[in-house]
Parts: structure tokens; sequence; C-alpha cells
């Protein structure tokens, strides 16, 4: 039976587990023996009690929103241990067993954005726990597309996992996983696992991952879904009016995958897919292994945007093979992300490609370190500082970008080759653990950075625990860009007419290079003329369509205004609501802001739906 604590005695349990640093478990199997930074987004003692192994057996319940479940763990017990802590939010704990025999346990007070902690009593001996709960209608994790045929998909990262299944939601442990999911017949369940490829006649669903996996990377889809191979190792599911064009737009990942392999060495595991969700999905793509979950936005019909496969691919490698050990050490998930992202782009399509996609990346990093200078210097640090907040915050370009440019100056001080040898070593001897920031700057010092003058020329500290970009950061050169911004010049001043753009002959990155440096007091006139000459307002590409909407708003262009609030209901990435929604209220149309986000707000998932709620201050003005 369920039986709280006494709320002193649990303030005083919660001080004292916030200030245990979290040592290795004794599971060679799952997690590497080495030193663990303390998560201060997790209440479990991994040093107590560690989670090896989950067995899921789920029931998903469309007409209420919920699922009804139950999760059992093995575990690696301390001699010593007297619990098993688990992460929960927003979950309705039924009973719990030890070993199979019914046990009590205690939860603690829900706490903002980290939930509550479930204690379970064990002793050295035990095994194994389960536990028997239901889902909230409104877990964080969830987005419940209605229809006639349903969708819904799951967003663990940052610490969502815990409003799904209890765990120890940390992404320093690494445990396996099976799971037997029930859903209507005439749907597909698909997971962070081994995949079915066809629909089950009794919607019943058994999954397996073998290779052990933090908790934010445990996914679920339930919908309409079809499957099509575009490779031996690759393939995609999408809905019926989506699998064709899915099928071409990602025909080429097998590409990506051989060219990934051959940088950083074997794929470990099995197979590569994606599935195109639905378009409320809050990014632009999440590294669940085996099954990375795209927005349909990426879907340009000429295969313009698959960069973000490429990024969604290289995760395989940085954060899935090698995990960032908390979410202070975000960077080592992106920043290597991104320049593996860059390497595989630049193997595949060509150094030209690449080169424009840095240079916009360059671009993006300067003006949000500006932004978060003038608010948090310390925000723009590689090494995070996000004790007490919501781990979501360092989810900027700080961590992706400005990570980027610091492997990329590492590359460009120690030569190509040096890297690239380096980089394989540390992936494959890393492999399925993970990783903190004090522990990597060791590894780089020992193994790369080995001389004083390396070390100089590099300035490590400056770019892990200095504010803003050093002064050594990498400058990146695109003669097709400049050539853009010439023309863009030339636009301005009048000296180049409209029609005399070469739009037509430019590629995705110049015509989005192009929107996005429009100065802000464009009258709208000038505007009207570039859609006149170029239809803008109706393009496929979604990219190219943010930056135009974006520079409309701030322009008062009217006849784009109807295109926006269609976009903005349908759309819930979150990349492009945070600037629209942000240039509405710049631009003194608040109420527009508000009349939109009415509509658009209940399709947004919850990730979204907090970050636009903040900014427009949703939950004061409309109080009852």
């Amino acid at each position: 039976m369920n039986r709280l604590f006494a709320a002193a005695c649990f303030t005083a349990l919660i001080s004292w587990l916030g200030c245990q640093p979290s040592s290795t478990p004794r599971n060679p199997d799952t997690i590497l023996d080495m030193k663990r930074a303390t998560d201060y987004h997790s209440y479990s003692r991994p040093q107590e009690a560690v989670t090896t192994h989950l067995n899921w057996q789920a029931k998903v319940d469309f007409d209420r929103k919920q699922i009804v479940a139950t999760a059992t763990y093995d575990l690696d017990v301390d001699a010593d241990a007297q619990r098993v802590m688990l992460d929960i939010r927003d979950l309705t704990i039924h009973e719990v067993r030890v070993d199979g025999e019914m046990v009590e346990f205690e939860l603690g007070p829900n706490q903002p954005f980290i939930g509550q902690p479930l204690s379970i009593p064990i002793q050295g001996h035990h095994k194994q726990i389960s536990i028997d709960y239901t889902t909230s209608q409104d877990a964080a994790a969830f987005l419940w597309v209605d229809g006639d045929k349903p969708f819904l998909f799951t967003q663990s990262q940052a610490i969502l996992a815990r409003t799904w299944i209890p765990c120890q939601d940390s992404p320093g442990i690494r445990f396996t996983y099976s799971a037997d999911v029930e859903v209507r017949s005439d749907l597909m369940a698909l997971m962070s696992a081994v995949n079915p490829t066809t629909k089950a006649d009794d919607g019943r669903y058994h999954f397996e991952m073998n290779q052990p996996i933090p908790s934010y990377l445990l996914a679920l889809a339930v919908g309409d879904v079809e499957f099509r191979s575009v490779g031996e190792h690759t393939g995609v599911y999408a809905t019926p009016d989506l699998i064709e064009a899915a099928a071409f737009e990602f025909a080429e990942m097998e590409d990506m995958l051989s060219a990934a392999e051959s940088l950083y060495g074997t794929y470990a595991w099995e197979r590569y897919d994606l599935l195109v969700l639905p378009a409320a999905f809050p990014f632009g793509g999440m590294e669940n292994p085996r099954l990375t979950f795209a927005t349909p936005t990426i879907i340009a019909g000429d295969r313009s945007l698959v960069s973000l496969v490429a990024h969604e691919l290289a995760h395989s490698w940085s954060g899935n093979l090698v995990t960032n050990a908390t979410w202070d050490d975000f960077w080592l998930n992106e920043g290597f992300t991104v320049y593996f992202e860059q390497r595989i782009m630049e193997s595949v399509y060509g150094r030209e490609i690449s080169e424009m996609l840095s240079t916009l990346s360059y671009q993006g990093l300067v003006d949000e370190v500006d932004a978060i200078m003038d608010v948090n210097p310390n925000d723009t640090h590689l090494r995070l500082h996000l004790k007490d907040r919501d781990p979501d915050d360092g989810m900027t370009a700080i961590a992706y970008d400005k990570g980027y440019f610091f492997l990329r100056l590492i590359e460009e001080t120690v030569g190509r080759e040096v890297f690239d040898a380096f980089l394989k070593d540390y992936f494959t001897s890393h492999a399925f653990s993970v990783m903190h920031t004090d522990q990597f700057l060791s590894y780089l010092e020992e193994h790369l950075l080995n001389t004083e003058e390396l070390r100089q020329t590099v300035q490590v500290q400056a770019w892990v625990d200095g504010p803003g970009l050093p002064d050594n950061c990498p400058q990146v050169s695109s003669s097709r860009i400049e050539r853009v911004d010439a023309a863009l010049q030339g636009w301005v001043n009048g000296s180049v007419v409209t029609s005399a753009l070469p739009w037509n002959d430019w590629m995705y990155q110049e015509r989005y290079r192009f929107l996005s440096n429009i100065p802000d007091d464009t009258p709208a006139s000038r505007m009207a003329e570039l859609d006149a000459s170029w239809d803008i307002n109706t393009t496929g590409n979604n990219e190219i369509l943010f930056a135009w909407l974006e520079q409309c708003i701030r322009s008062k262009h009217e006849p784009a205004y109807d295109r926006l609030r269609t976009f903005l209901v349908h759309v819930g990435r979150r990349k492009f609501l945070t600037p629209l929604y942000a240039a509405m209220i710049e631009s003194n149309l608040a109420d527009m802001a508000h009349s939109i986000y009415t509509e658009a707000r209940p399709n947004y998932h919850s990730v979204s739906i907090g970050t636009i709620d903040a900014m427009l201050d949703w939950k004061s003005v409309n109080q009852p």
C-alpha cells in the first residue's frame, strides 16, 4: 500500500540524497566502472541499488488516454542496500513487489519538474522489483493525437521518462529492456527496440532492446503506420499518406550510415530506421536507438533537409553509445553530434554543402550567444549549471554549436587524420558507458592535447568554463554564402532588383541565408516584391517558410498572416514556434500571438507548451 513519508523526515532525506555523488554500479555488463558525477535531476541512488534490465507489460488505452502497465526491473544491489530509489512524476502506483512479494512503498512530495521519489525497501539478497501503475492523461512525455486513426508518441528527453515509466531517470544509468505492448488492432506499436514491419492482427507487440540505454532513450509510438525499406539496414515508417514521400526523402539513409561507419567505427544497433511523427512533435528529431523520431517538416520533396537525419544518425555514436553522465554535460552529446553530422554531410554531399551548413550554424550561434549573454553569461559555458533548474533550459545552441566549433578547433589544431583516430578510439573504448566533462577533458589531455603548446593553442578552459565565444573560434567560409550576402546587400540598397535575384538557382541554405538576414525594418512592400517574384509564401520547404514568416512578422507583411496562422496551428516544432511567437511580441502583435496560440495550444506537446506559455505569460493572462 502507498504510505507517505512524514514531511520533516522526507525533507531531511532529500537533502541527504541530493548531496551524495553517484558511484558506479557493480554490473560490468551494463555500465563500465568509472567515476560518476552527481545527477541533481534524479532521486536514484545507483551505488545502493541500480536497475539493469526492464521488462515492461503495457496496455495503451486511447479512450482514457492512459497506459496501464507493470514495470519489472532486475537489480544490481549492494550488500548493505536498504532501498531502491526510482523517479516518478504524475504516475498512480497501485502495487509494488520485491522478488514477487508485495511490499509497502514510500512516495515523497512532488517537486517542480523533478516529480517524486519512489522508495522501495529491499535487502542485499533481493534481485527484482515490480511496479503496477497507471499513467496520467496529462503525462508530460505523451502527445495523444485524436482522429479516426489516433496517434500516440512519447518524448522522454530530458527527464520525462518518469512520467510514463517509473525508472532511475538519469542519463548516467543504462539498462536493457523487453516489452509487451497491447494496442488497438488497427494500429502498430513501435519502440526504441527491435520493431515489427507489419501490423499484428491482435494488436500485441513484443520488443527487445539488448543494448543498454539510458531512460531518456525509452520511446513508444502507436499509430496507423506503414514501413518501407530504403537499404539493407535502413527503413522508414510513416502514415499511409506520407509513406511514399518519406521513402523518397530518406532514400539515402544507407549512404549516410556507411559514411558514418567509415569515419568512427561499426554501427552498434543493427538497424537504423526512422519514424515520421505527426507535425506536433516538438523537435526536429529524437535519436531513439534503432528508431529515430522525426518531424514531417523535414519532408521537402527534394531531400534538402536531410542534415537532420545525419544529426540523429550521428547520435548513434555520440549520445547513444557514449552518453553524457548528467545534463550539465549535455555538450558531450550534442557538440560531438553536430561535428559528426557535418562530417557525414561532407562525405555524402560534399564540402561545399557542409560548409554552408556550418556558416548557418555560426550565424545562429552568434545570435544565441548575444541573447544569452544579456541574461546569464554562465549559460554560454559548455559545462552547464542546471542544478535546481529544468534540464530543458540547457538545450540551446551552446551545447550544439559552441560544442561543434570547439571540436572543429581541435581538429584544425591537430589535423583531421589525427583527430579522426582519436574520436574512433574514444567511441570504441567508451562504448555503452557514460562520460562527464572532467573525465573527457582528462582523456583529451592524455590522448590528444598532450603538449603544452597544443593546450595553449586550444584554450580548453576558455571554451568549457568560459563565457561567450573564445577569440580562437574557427572561421568558416562559403563562397556561395558570400555571394548570397552580396546579393542581399544589393537588394537592400536597391542596386539589385528583386526579379534579378538568382532565387531559382539557389539551394535551400542560400535561400535561408538571404531571408534570415533581411533587416528587421524592411518595409512590407519589399516583402510583397519578393513574394510576387518567387512565390515564397507557398514554399514546401519549412525551413525557408519559417525564415520567410519571421521576417513577414517584423515587416508587418499582412498577406502572409494566414499562412503564419496555419503553420503555427499545425506545426509544433519548438525551433519554429519560439522565434515566431517572440517576433509577434516584439513587433507589437501580441493580440495576434495570443489568438493563434489559443487555437494552436491544444495541438502542441507539453515541451512546446511549457516554452510558449512562459513567453506569453499564458497562465496568468488566462486565469479564470
